[in-house]
């Protein structure tokens, strides 16, 4: 397991990711590319538990902005904003790597992975046995990372000086179908998924470890040529930064792509004691009453809201 450190200066046990926000220029498209090849559907917005009515980055309110919120049940995973103004990302920015999809058994991952492998706008980039989990690449027709994976059970991870033990080992995509791909692509998805984690481009590691470990108050889980892999409760990863396409990039400007991460904490006071954590760390907290939103060092968004 991870190492120890103070309860005081981690984020709880309980942390979980929520859906993820794009800014998207093809609100049509897009919703129909995450409905027809991730197997979603779109929920009423008052499903999401993330706000929508986040600063735009072009008006600087996106109050009656078209939107669409697609998940799995009740369960919001995506956020589409529609923002045609803004430019797309140029090479070297920091920004999105994925957004990672977590399916509760490998037959709701197949099911997935075959449906996005079919579309015509779907983009597979791999797969790879992670040691903890299987996992499969696609890019979304915006340039927008997706991984969608299944965990192996806790107790086969192994833990080694604190960190866990991944790798990036071939994966047979055509195999991992052949064996688990239990319904007709032709019926509607089913079953549950979640955002598992967010994996992010930034400049440089020891900026994302000082924001994401020292003040967020994750732990770090793993370091692997070039990446940080950080999470709480003792889970592989909720959240990683790499800087593999984006060494020494600065803050983002206002493009397309990621509009915003978040997280849900268990109660209301683990937001004080994080909003206090964040201030002493002297990075600007927005808290609202229900939400706190701040920037990483990178100018992206972060919102943290408790559980209902």
């Amino acid at each position: 397991m991870t190492t120890s450190t103070s309860s005081e200066l981690l984020l709880p046990g309980a942390t979980a990711m929520d859906a993820v926000t794009l800014h998207v220029a093809d609100l049509p498209g897009m919703t129909a590319y995450y409905r027809d090849a991730l197997g979603l559907v779109e929920l009423d917005g008052a499903a999401a538990r993330t706000a929508v009515d986040l600063a735009s980055p072009s008006t600087g309110s996106a109050a009656g902005a078209q939107h669409a919120v697609l998940g799995r049940g009740a369960t919001a995973l995506v956020v589409l904003v529609h923002t045609p103004g803004l430019p797309a990302p140029k090479q070297g920015e920091a920004g999105l790597f994925h957004t990672a999809l977590l399916f509760p058994d490998r037959a709701g991952l197949a099911d997935a992975v075959a449906r996005a492998a079919q579309h015509p706008r779907s983009r597979y980039v791999g797969s790879a046995d992670h040691l903890v989990s299987n996992a499969f690449y696609f890019t979304d027709p915006e340039d927008n990372g997706i991984e969608l994976y299944w965990d192996r059970p806790r107790e086969q991870w192994d833990w080694q000086a604190g960190r866990v033990v991944m790798d990036n080992a071939p994966l047979d995509p055509n195999a991992f179908l052949r064996e688990h791909v239990a319904a007709p692509l032709d019926q509607p998805a089913g079953g549950s998924a979640e955002v598992g984690h967010v994996h992010l481009k930034v400049g440089d590691v020891a900026t994302a470890r000082a924001f994401y470990v020292d003040a967020l108050g994750f732990e770090v889980t793993a370091e692997w040529h070039g990446a940080l892999f950080v999470a709480a409760g003792g889970y592989h990863h909720h959240m990683a930064m790499n800087t593999w396409s984006s060494r020494g990039a600065g803050a983002r400007a206002a493009t397309l792509g990621l509009g915003q991460v978040s997280l849900v904490l268990p109660a209301r006071s683990d937001l004080d004691a994080l909003a206090s954590r964040l201030r002493s760390a002297r990075v600007d907290v927005r808290d609202d009453g229900r939400t706190l939103r701040f920037e990483d060092p990178w100018k992206s968004l972060l919102e943290v809201s408790a559980a209902a």
